[in-house]
């Protein structure tokens, strides 16, 4: 499962990476990371896609969101015993309801002075 993480977070974190620094033309010398590139990418991908250039980094987020959803899912499918374990100790917590019900309730009544 942790490869399926890494192969989906490592092109995630290229990507997000890159988009940050062409974005923010932070391009450290590397005509790359150039604004320039940047916008002639997203217009090359707009002009292929049918569609204006600047929707598709939302677009890219919300795939990236759903693509994370489905990994959660995946991931907690393949756990759901260990969940269901977890969730049942949590609930029923470490003492017994009987236990802190004496515990808790009211003590003896004492005469006012």
């Amino acid at each position: 499962m942790r490869y399926i993480f890494a192969f989906w977070a490592a092109p995630m974190a290229l990507f997000w990476g890159w988009f940050y620094l062409s974005a923010n033309d932070m391009n450290f010398g590397y005509v790359m990371l150039s604004r320039q590139m940047h916008d002639f990418f997203f217009q090359l991908y707009g002009q292929m896609l049918g569609v204006d250039p600047t929707i598709i980094p939302g677009l890219v987020a919300k795939t990236c969101i759903f693509d994370g959803f489905l990994l959660m899912a995946l991931w907690a499918f393949r756990r759901r015993r260990e969940i269901a374990g977890w969730l049942k100790q949590r609930w029923e917590g470490p003492v017994p309801f009987e236990r802190m019900q004496r515990a808790t309730e009211a003590g003896p009544k004492l005469p006012a002075e």
